[in-house]
């Protein structure tokens, strides 16, 4: 039986498969139009295996809000050229439109929905069968409660934020949505902050400082004995300084000699209560930074400087942020 436009129409309609695929597809099955589904839907199942172990670093990313529940969730693909295209962002709607229509808690749950007949999972794998391309779902966040809005970054589909305030105000709430994509918080304030990070970021701090203090004993002792610091800072500066002849060996020497005997007895007398106190300071600084609550501020209608907190409250002094989520498929 010749395969007809109108056959390799239905099946495109049914698959989202290209035409020379379903083309294919329909010859193969003797235009049998349930045989040449499942032969698309083998072809995903094939390229899904083939190419699991490729990176998927490109794709789709959107947020909703709808009667309560709002979602992010990315579609990831290998390429740029795949995530622009207007089927896979089809795609990538559809199935956040079911995770918020459904609440779904997690990404499992929105794997198990039925889409067009087969599962979410299913369709990401008959999908990735059309493209040639790995693909999966990740990424899935949600809020549940009143109050959200949600935020696209500059419509590219590539960072999604989600920011629920305690009272409706549309536009604040779309501003410190911004915030969010802007300034990349890692929590609301500094209780939120996961221990473990705390833990990380107080053990580079302590190093930090330790490192600086002994720094600057080296170069007061270099500075002593009459040797600039810039041009001993490290052993290639030292031997290319040499090779310049701005260094003599003797004065290299000397200088790696000073180097070595001050750090080591600077490192074994640091004050570990100064210490501390300095740590504590960057640690101050890194919750400033970090924690949304109290980042400064970069939408402001004023050129003064204020706290995200400060600038929600001259909005109204019990408007506050109760919760944000952000996602993006770029490495920062």
């Amino acid at each position: 039986m010749a395969v007809t436009i109108a056959d390799i129409t239905k099946l495109r309609k049914l698959t989202g498969a290209g035409l020379a695929d379903c083309k294919k597809a329909l010859e193969e099955s003797d235009n049998n139009i349930d045989a040449a589904i499942e032969i698309i839907r083998a072809k995903g199942q094939a390229v899904a295996a083939k190419r699991s172990d490729r990176d998927a670093s490109e794709g789709c990313v959107l947020a909703k809000y709808e009667n309560g529940f709002a979602a992010i969730i990315a579609l990831k693909c290998e390429t740029d050229f795949v995530a622009n295209n207007a089927d896979f962002v089809k795609l990538t709607r559809d199935i956040l439109d079911l995770a918020v229509a459904n609440k779904c808690k997690d990404l499992e749950e929105v794997k198990a929905l039925t889409l067009g007949g087969v599962s979410v999972a299913q369709a990401v794998v008959d999908r990735s069968g059309i493209t040639g391309e790995k693909m999966e779902l990740d990424g899935y966040m949600t809020i549940e409660g009143e109050n959200v809005a949600v935020y696209d970054h500059m419509g590219k589909h590539t960072l999604a934020t989600m920011v629920q305030l305690s009272q409706d105000n549309p536009d604040a709430a779309h501003k410190i949505a911004m915030q969010v994509a802007a300034m990349r918080p890692v929590a609301l304030d500094e209780a939120s902050v996961p221990q473990q990070i705390k833990d990380q970021e107080l053990e580079v701090a302590i190093q930090k400082t330790k490192e600086e203090q002994v720094e600057k004993a080296v170069v007061a002792a270099l500075k002593k004995a009459g040797i600039n610091a810039n041009l001993v800072d490290s052993d290639d500066h030292i031997e290319s300084n040499m090779a310049k002849g701005w260094l003599t060996q003797e004065e290299a020497d000397r200088a790696r000699q000073i180097k070595k005997e001050t750090a080591e007895q600077k490192a074994a007398n640091l004050p570990e209560q100064m210490i501390q106190n300095i740590a504590q300071g960057r640690m101050a600084k890194f919750f400033k930074e970090n924690c949304l609550a109290e980042q400064e501020f970069q939408f402001a209608d004023s050129a003064e400087k204020v706290t995200v907190t400060q600038w929600l409250q001259q909005q109204d002094k019990d408007l506050k942020v109760l919760d944000f989520k952000r996602f993006t498929l770029r490495s920062e």
